[in-house]
Formats: C-alpha cells, structure tokens, sequence
C-alpha cells in the first residue's frame, strides 16, 4: 500500500496537519517511513506519541490551556464543571493500543489498497 502524498524513496519528512478549520488545531506530523505489512496484521497501527486525545469541543487552543487550568486547580471556579464534563483526565497520559483502535474506526480495510 502506498500513501500518494509520502515520497516514493520512503524517506522521512514532515507535514503540518489543519484538524478542525474554526478552533485551528494543528498538528505538525512526522513521517519515519513504512514498514512492510506482517502477514496477519492488522493496519493501520499507532506505535507511539505524545499526550492525551483532548475532550471534542474543548474551544481550540485558547479554550485547551483553560480547560488544562481549570482541572488542575480545585480552587478554580470552572473546575468542577469541568470535571463532570469531561470525565477523568490526564493530559499527560498515551495509550498507543487504544489509539490504534480509535483510527481504526470507520475506516475502510486497508488491504483493497493493495
């Protein structure tokens, strides 16, 4: 399976990665290469990164930093209803299993790529 926009020399690179125009989260994305598919395996497959998925709708970046201040600070005012909102949550924590599982959804079997 090739991806149209990696380069066909499989060398790394990077791209910049707009998800949601209106709050203009951005995503700078890095590119290692590609390994070949095992037999049996499954695809797509997220092997590491950083931090926890943010609550959908949170108010973009601005809304982001409030959000992680709030829920830091049991003085803060916002901070309960924060909490209850957006359930337990630690921005610090990555689950690449559960992540895997996250992208897989919805998506159509890589294999009819081939």
């Amino acid at each position: 399976m090739r991806c149209s926009f990696a380069p066909k020399d499989g060398k790394r690179f990077q791209f910049l990665y707009e998800y949601d125009f209106g709050d203009g989260w951005k995503h700078e994305v890095l590119f290692e290469g590609c390994l070949k598919a095992e037999k049996g395996g499954r695809y797509p497959l997220c092997v590491e990164g950083g931090r926890n998925c943010l609550p959908e709708d949170v108010g973009g970046v601005w809304g982001y930093a409030e959000f992680l201040e709030a829920i830091a600070n049991p003085k803060h005012e916002e901070h309960d209803r924060m909490l209850e909102w957006a359930g337990e949550f630690d921005p610090e924590e990555f689950d690449a299993e559960k992540t895997t599982k996250a992208i897989r959804r919805g998506l159509p079997d890589w294999r009819q790529y081939q």
